[in-house]
């Protein structure tokens, strides 16, 4: 293919997203009528490619912050990073961070939606190189910011969930989860992983994120793996074991599917009780009103209906063959977060020294819409829970402002966790930033 003929697919496919992301729908609902346990509905709007309303990554001037909810305060506690994803605080107080990015997935959107859909990435900041690595910051003094900084690993595969059992830190790659001995206070790993589990991979790889949490034994490790499609449009085959999370025996290595058709689970957390509670993005292509992502606790043995329906029973007609078996069999999600609010940061309020009102509950990271008119997501919220789930009032703002006035994003928040002083940890990938909530003096 000559220079000429280059320069014209590029400039066809540039006035094809520019003129994709003029159409599409608006929604009906507001974010609130699709939150909470009983969602509004409408009727799908199926669309060849999606509404496409991206947020531009601008990153933060200097001097800006997000805003932070009543009675607490933000703070940059790192800055400078790459591209960071997920958070996971050691026993000791430092703080890991997964600066990663997709993999190479060629065969992923082929042709000129493929295109297309990879220019919109862009524009969120979400098509740069993936640092491969995992940054140690530590707070030596106590201050609330990381004064030292060390690369523990690098070299890995789109890193994301991390988890320390003992003295073995375990890290999902977007292919396997390794196995790394680990000292308290340790600033290094030099050497190589142990592959305690192949994880669903391959040249699709459509959802490459894979997160992890321990069981509280230590025995098990929980694994989150996404769809391969949006709605199984690649055939059943290549979804095989996906739209899951497993269950992985870390002696052995061995793994079952511990609950499925959860289309893109991220976040995990342990409740109180002791149940496990998931994250997961929802289905595209319906319009700007469905389907609600969701937050719910997650049944052995669970099946939560992707591809064939979605929030129970409501069947999805672009999936064939249809399966009523498996529809009359799903479970509806405990509590919706809206539609195309991009759930994937999760962490149990326990231990939190921020104001009472988030004492019981979830934080939620939103890493926000690019698909939906207006935007959805783009904030941290609390779930507030009675006993051992959702109280059915709205969620809490934590943090917002991560849009300006023109629809760009000076950020996107990712993952979340609690630090040693029960302060929120917030990583944003595209302010580059790791923020911190912590109580007003």
């Amino acid at each position: 293919m000559n220079l000429a003929t280059l320069t014209s697919l590029a400039l066809t496919i540039a006035t094809a997203a520019l003129a994709l992301a003029a159409c599409g729908d608006t929604a009906k609902l507001t974010i609130a009528d699709g939150t909470g346990p009983q969602p509004k509905w409408v009727e799908p709007h199926a669309t060849l490619i999606p509404t496409v309303n991206i947020a531009p990554a601008r990153g933060w001037p200097a001097g800006a912050t997000p805003q932070a909810a009543a009675g607490t305060r933000v703070t940059a506690f790192a800055r400078g990073l790459d591209h960071p994803r997920w958070l996971m605080v050691l026993p000791n107080g430092d703080v890991l961070v997964a600066e990663a990015n997709a993999p190479a997935r060629p065969d992923d959107s082929r042709g000129v939606k493929g295109a297309i859909m990879g220019l919109v990435m862009k524009r969120a900041g979400a098509a740069t190189p993936s640092a491969n690595r995992i940054t140690l910051l530590r707070d030596s003094h106590g201050r609330g910011v990381a004064d030292v900084r060390s690369v523990l690993l690098e070299g890995l595969n789109s890193p994301f969930g991390m988890a320390l059992v003992g003295t073995d830190l375990f890290v999902a790659n977007t292919d396997a989860i390794l196995r790394f001995p680990y000292r308290p206070g340790q600033l290094r790993i030099t050497v190589p992983g142990v592959v305690v589990t192949r994880l669903p991979a391959g040249t699709i790889n459509h959802h490459w994120t894979k997160n992890l949490i321990a069981s509280e034994d230590g025995r098990k490790l929980f694994v989150t793996v996404g769809s391969n499609s949006n709605v199984g449009e690649n055939g059943m085959p290549a979804e095989a074991e996906r739209a899951a999370i497993w269950e992985v025996d870390i002696a052995s290595g061995a793994h079952r599917v511990f609950a499925s058709g959860l289309r893109n689970p991220n976040g995990l957390a342990w409740a109180p009780d002791g149940a496990l509670w998931t994250v997961v993005n929802e289905r595209d292509e319906i319009g700007s009103d469905l389907v609600p992502d969701y937050l719910t606790s997650v049944r052995d043995g669970g099946f939560y209906g992707w591809p064939y329906s979605y929030y129970g029973a409501h069947v999805d007609v672009r999936v064939d063959p249809p399966r009523p078996d498996l529809v009359a069999q799903a479970l509806v999600p405990d509590y919706a977060l809206g539609a195309h609010t991009a759930p994937l940061g999760l962490a149990a309020s326990t231990g939190t020294t921020l104001p009472g009102r988030f004492a019981h509950g979830m934080f939620v990271g939103q890493h926000g819409s690019w698909n939906r008119r207006p935007h959805s997501g783009y904030r941290v919220i609390f779930v507030p829970f009675h006993g051992a789930r959702p109280s059915g009032t709205a969620p809490l703002d934590v943090l917002t402002g991560f849009l300006d006035d023109q629809g760009q994003a000076f950020g996107r928040p990712v993952g979340v966790a609690l630090d040693r002083q029960g302060a929120l940890l917030v990583a944003d990938d595209v302010g580059n930033v790791i923020w911190r909530v912590s109580t007003t003096p």
